[in-house]
């Protein structure tokens, strides 16, 4: 969570982190990719988050519009 909160930080974004063993569904879907990276809500990234392909994905996210 550390890199995607100094990634995020660089784009004046905040991070949200889901607990997903309070979700059966989403602990289901995602128990064995932990970490799962979600930009705007589609998953892009697992298991190891890349601060590079992470600032990648927030450039093209908040230059959409």
């Amino acid at each position: 969570m550390r890199t995607a909160r100094e990634v995020c930080a660089e784009f004046g974004l905040e991070p949200d982190e889901l607990d997903i063993t309070e979700d059966q569904s989403l602990l289901d879907a995602y128990s064995e990719e932990i970490p799962v990276l979600r930009v705007n809500g589609q998953v892009k990234d697992f298991w190891k988050i890349d601060p590079q392909r992470l600032r990648r994905l927030l450039r093209e996210a908040t230059s959409a519009g």
